[in-house]
């Protein structure tokens, strides 16, 4: 069995993978689901100064103070800018990544530079509605918190050619009714450009919501 790290995306936490988490634990893998700073359980710790680094560095702490090692890498959404950058620093303790309808940065490139079409709102709602650096839910969602804006706007930056080596999927959820459903489809023709192993089931983007084990049995046939 595995050891299965699971970074959720925008506006949740790791509650957002509990169904998908219990199911694989009890196939016998090994899960963890960690929430990054200033989302989910850990709003509290909210603040201006959240970047995407910090969410790098929860990631990694996780892998380096868990002693974890031969790790399948699970990014969803905005996860996979947070798991691209992760691989980068430790690849040796990687052996698969997986990008759940995820997004996939190039080096130099920020979220708000893959989904330009959103970098409005996101600044707007920032403005209006969250102090100036962070994003709300809208329309509100329970347990779904704001979103520090400095991860929208921080470019990945890759340093690490050993990363090149680790194995990548990509799941495309075409079903998708999220608004930048097209961002996800380019996303994964970058997979395939890369050649990557690319996957497609009709889910929607809210697949970890509306199909929690079936996501546990497609992610339990990538782990093997």
């Amino acid at each position: 069995m595995a050891t299965i790290v699971i970074v959720h995306g925008w506006w949740s936490g790791g509650w957002y993978f509990q169904t998908t988490a219990r199911k694989l634990r009890a196939s016998g893998h090994e899960v963890y689901t960690p929430t990054v700073t200033g989302v989910g359980e850990r709003v509290h710790l909210a603040s201006p100064e959240i970047t995407l680094e910090t969410h790098v560095q929860d990631i990694v702490n996780v892998l380096e103070f868990e002693d974890l090692r031969d790790v399948v890498l699970v990014g969803y959404s905005y996860g996979g800018m947070i798991v691209t950058v992760v691989a980068d620093r430790v690849p040796e303790r990687i052996r698969r990544i997986v990008y759940l309808d995820a997004f996939v940065p190039r080096d130099g490139e920020a979220l708000q530079d893959i989904i330009p079409e959103l970098a409005a709102r996101m600044e707007a709602l920032a403005k209006e509605k969250g102090d100036g650096w962070r994003i709300p839910r809208e329309p509100p969602q329970p347990r779904k918190t704001p979103q520090p804006l400095g991860p929208f706007r921080d470019p990945v930056r890759l340093r690490n050619p050993a990363a090149n080596a680790i194995p990548r999927s990509y799941v495309l959820f075409s079903g998708n009714s999220f608004p930048h459903a097209p961002v996800m489809a380019r996303m994964a023709e970058r997979a395939r450009e890369g050649g990557w192993e690319v996957m497609d089931r009709p889910w929607d983007h809210t697949a970890p919501e509306t199909e929690p084990i079936a996501l546990a049995e497609l992610l339990h046939e990538l782990a093997d």
